[in-house]
């Protein structure tokens, strides 16, 4: 039994303190990995947190992308209809213009028409003038000449006379 005891206490010595050391080791690991096992859960806690407010602001996005295309849609629906409206007071606006012209154009026609008419009648009465006019001269000188012819009859009738 001695070396029983011998080796009790050798083991004692020898393995007992390293036993100890061992075990202070592994309070110190354990306490570590529960510091890190804090920290990791704490690490997810946040993370889950996060994802939550990911999540909650990946649905406001969603929703303002809604309201976007809501609003976009209406846009798209006010411009074509003011796009029609536009289109639909052009063409009135171009039949108006075209009527006008079309009024105006016959109008103008008509001036003209009554205009060269005028001319003609003031041609015609010039020329009518003109005659007139010409006329009075061969008239003067038609007169002048009977008077000079008068003249000479008389001189000829004295000379008869005589």
């Amino acid at each position: 039994m001695e070396i029983k005891d011998a080796l009790r206490s050798l083991l004692q010595e020898m393995i007992l303190p390293e036993f100890e050391h061992m075990k202070a080791e592994q309070v110190r690991i354990t306490e570590r990995l529960d510091s890190v096992d804090q920290r990791l859960g704490d690490i997810n806690i946040h993370l889950v947190d996060q994802s939550r407010r990911i999540d909650e602001t990946n649905k406001r996005i969603d929703e303002t992308n809604k309201r976007i295309d809501s609003v976009r849609d209406e846009l798209v629906s006010m411009i074509g209809e003011t796009n029609k409206r536009i289109d639909a007071v052009r063409e009135d606006l171009t039949g108006r213009i075209d009527a006008v012209r079309e009024d105006l154009t016959g109008r103008i026609d008509a001036v003209r028409y009554e205009l060269i008419s005028m001319i003609g009648e003031i041609n015609k009465r010039l020329d009518r003038l003109y005659e007139v006019i010409v006329r009075r001269e061969e008239h003067v000188k038609l007169e002048n000449r009977m008077v000079n012819f008068e003249q000479r009859l008389q001189k000829l009738e004295r000379r008869l006379a005589a």
